[in-house]
């Protein structure tokens, strides 16, 4: 009998691609350790992104193949998840108790960005990793809503300085409608609102949180910028429709990224198809591929293309979105992808961001 070699265990790994790298777990980098006692081998793997749901299967597949080598009698194969700060702007300073900070935007109001913030939240912290989510919509707060918080609490705080952010559904949520009345409009200028969103992130007493999501407020203005300069912001999810006016905001978000030199992991196509809840005809009200073409036109993912469905609608209003409401469906499940392919995606971005630039006007 041939004397088994880590070569060998090493060709029968590269034989497998996780879909959430896109890559084999040796050339990602997973591979932390190979054991070979005669005739027994034991495989560790690291992943670098939270996949509490998806790690136990991808470590039975890689152990019967590791089984069928000759001279394998039996096989170990452990998959840990360990999500490690990746770095951002030079410039700015990391945040207190956070690892990787997380902004969702969107061009334009109305295609579910708030939406899908919550969902995005909620499925990484299914997969095991601790999360918050900051609303900083500040003019138009619905995350308060969305995790079914009562109306009218308000946070406690700590050395009368840090508002300790109110848990829901195991996540961490921390809004501007916990500040202020909700019947009462913010009526503010710009550099109020934006002083008020860096103290809202700065001065949250966030508890050692792998992801912090932010739910940015629509559009392409000072707001967004000042969350840029000031947020180390690791990555950015693009969510858009099919629609051809909601594209075209959309571009001007991965513009707006691509600028202050936040990567882009990616784009949420939302409302993509309506069912007939009747007689199950499918009908493409905003369009179609939209989002596939706009992700093919930079180079980045399709995260996810969502449904026009009613139960999403129901399940947010109701203060439970469907990633906890209904975890089991086809939905949640396109959600969870979504989340393991964006803490894929920050995990791959270990390039160092570069400084921010100097921004100019010009009549062109």
């Amino acid at each position: 009998m041939s004397t088994l070699s880590r070569a060998q265990v090493e060709a029968t790994l590269r034989q497998f691609t996780d879909p959430h790298l896109d890559q084999d777990p040796v050339s990602a980098g997973c591979l932390r350790e190979v054991d070979i006692q005669g005739g027994k081998v034991r495989v560790r793997l690291e992943l670098g992104y939270a996949a509490g749901l998806f790690k136990s299967g991808w470590a039975q597949m890689l152990k019967m193949a590791l089984e069928n080598l000759d001279g394998v009698d039996s096989a170990e194969v452990q998959v840990d998840c360990v999500i490690a700060a990746h770095k951002a702007q030079d410039q700015v300073p990391a945040l207190t108790n956070v690892k990787n900070v997380i902004a969702v935007a969107s061009g334009k109001g109305g295609v579910g960005k708030s939406t899908t913030a919550a969902n995005l939240a909620l499925a990484l912290a299914r997969e095991g990793a601790r999360v918050g989510i900051l609303d900083a919509d500040i003019y138009g707060p619905s995350q308060g809503i969305m995790f079914g918080i009562p109306e009218g609490t308000r946070p406690k705080v700590r050395d009368q300085k840090f508002f300790v952010p109110i848990e829901a559904h195991g996540v961490e949520v921390m809004s501007m409608a916990f500040l202020t009345d909700e019947n009462t409009p913010v009526v503010w200028r710009g550099p109020m609102v934006s002083g008020a969103l860096i103290q809202l992130i700065t001065q949250t007493a966030w508890n050692d949180l792998d992801y912090l999501v932010v739910d940015m407020p629509p559009g392409t203005g000072d707001i967004q910028l000042t969350l840029a300069q000031k947020v180390p912001v690791a990555g950015s999810v693009i969510v858009t429709t099919p629609q051809d006016l909601a594209l075209l905001d959309a571009k001007k978000g991965v513009e707006m990224f691509r600028k202050v030199n936040i990567p882009v992991l990616g784009v949420v196509e939302n409302m993509a198809v309506h069912i007939c809840s009747n007689c199950g005809h499918a009908e493409h009200l905003f369009g179609e591929g939209g989002g596939e073409k706009l992700a093919a036109q930079y180079g980045v993912d399709l995260l996810a293309s969502l449904p026009l469905s009613m139960a999403i609608r129901m399940q947010s209003d109701g203060g439970k979105p469907t990633t906890i409401a209904d975890p089991e469906s086809q939905i949640a499940m396109i959600y969870q992808q979504m989340a393991r392919c964006v803490g894929a995606r920050i995990a791959q971005s270990d390039q160092a961001a570069t400084a921010m630039p100097n921004i100019t006007i010009s009549d062109d």
